[in-house]
């Protein structure tokens, strides 16, 4: 079903720039945010869901959005995360067997406000020339002073903490009790597909809040530590960076995916950098620097580790490189079972290239028991 009378939109970034489209649906709305961009073809309802979207508005640079529906199954946390979403066209009807809704009600019933009809292809271009920036989608088209007036208001994504907003209140258990290995697991963000793919390696999970003490997670008596993916700025997580600095004296492995790759680098002592857009989508080329082989992967994050900081510190090598810009995509301390990667290799959005690393997890795991 089409929606014959839907309300002119508007997207005004906060350098005044304006791009017109439509509502979805029959709603008005406003939403704020950091606009950023994500050239998955696919997996938009993944990303929707992914709390490492906390507080930005998504734009789809697949020209057709919603045309597979939706599926209960395929949702990375409890809620959609994103501020809010632009598209170029929205498909209103879907045709996928195993759907079990339209992206409109799941939107609907996320009470997310959408808009479409967006020259995408211009605004992602715009993006990528005069990066990502704070901006709001409205129907409120004839009340432009008053949007940039609220639009001055929002704070920066440069020094926000967003963990807060998105980690378990409490402690919470994942998988099989019985299960051969326990991993403490520190949720910054985390997305369901990662605890899948500890599970499904014979791990009992126990994932612990943001600000969890490392007296908690040690109480539990893990083989090994986990650092999740995540929301905002890494630098403002003072508890998180003090409990992985902990973590490390425990000599115990551990892993970290995207913001706990970030946490682990600052924990080092190496600094972190807001990047002009970002990497987000699911086709980012990456060299392993171990192996000299490449990997296909997903990517989603709007911050990077200092490359010469991390170059210089004696504790610390780099694994992976991103073959677009030459950022560090992976670490590991030279003297501990300790490595982490700036992209997914839970997500796995067609090709399977990085989910060796959760089995490398697992294989330090090992060796230090022995």
């Amino acid at each position: 079903m089409k929606y014959q009378k839907r309300k002119k939109a508007l997207v005004l970034l906060e350098d005044g720039t304006i791009f017109y489209g439509k509502a979805v649906g029959d709603k008005e709305g406003t939403a704020f945010g950091e606009v950023c961009f994500n050239t998955g073809m696919t997996g938009y309802q993944e990303i929707f869901t992914d709390p490492s979207y906390y507080g930005q508005i998504m734009v789809a640079t697949n020209a057709h959005i919603g045309n597979y529906g939706t599926n209960d199954d395929e949702v990375e946390s409890d809620s959609i995360k994103i501020a809010g979403l632009i598209v170029k066209n929205f498909s209103y009807e879907y045709s996928r067997p195993d759907a079990d809704k339209s992206l409109l009600d799941f939107l609907n019933d996320n009470q997310l406000f959408a808009i479409s009809d967006v020259d995408t292809r211009a605004l992602v271009s715009y993006i990528r020339d005069n990066g990502a920036m704070n901006a709001v989608i409205s129907t409120c088209v004839d009340e432009i002073g008053a949007l940039k007036a609220e639009l001055k208001k929002v704070p920066s994504m440069k020094g926000l903490e967003l963990v807060s907003k998105v980690s378990t209140k409490k402690a919470y258990y994942f998988g099989e009790e019985d299960a051969k290995f326990k991993i403490s697991a520190l949720d910054i963000g985390i997305k369901k597909n990662i605890l899948r793919n500890l599970a499904k390696r014979d791990a009992y999970i126990k994932v612990f809040p943001y600000d969890a003490s490392i007296e908690e997670m040690t109480a539990w008596e893990p083989d090994g530590y986990f650092i999740s993916n995540g929301p905002g700025d890494p630098e403002p997580l003072t508890k998180s960076i003090e409990t992985t600095k902990q973590i490390l004296k425990t000599n115990k492995p551990l892993f970290g995916i995207c913001l706990g790759h970030q946490v682990l680098a600052l924990a080092n002592g190496v600094s972190t950098y807001k990047m002009h857009h970002g990497h987000r989508g699911i086709n980012h080329p990456i060299l392993n620097l171990m192996t000299g082989k490449g990997e296909i992967t997903s990517q989603n994050h709007g911050f990077s580790v200092n490359r010469e900081e991390t170059e210089a510190n004696p504790n610390l090598e780099i694994t992976h490189t991103h073959l677009n810009d030459g950022t560090v995509a992976g670490i590991k301390m030279k003297y501990k079972n300790v490595f982490s990667v700036q992209y997914h290799p839970e997500a796995s959005p067609g090709p399977h290239d990085a989910e060796y690393l959760f089995d490398q997890f697992f294989e330090a795991i090992q060796a230090s028991q022995n």
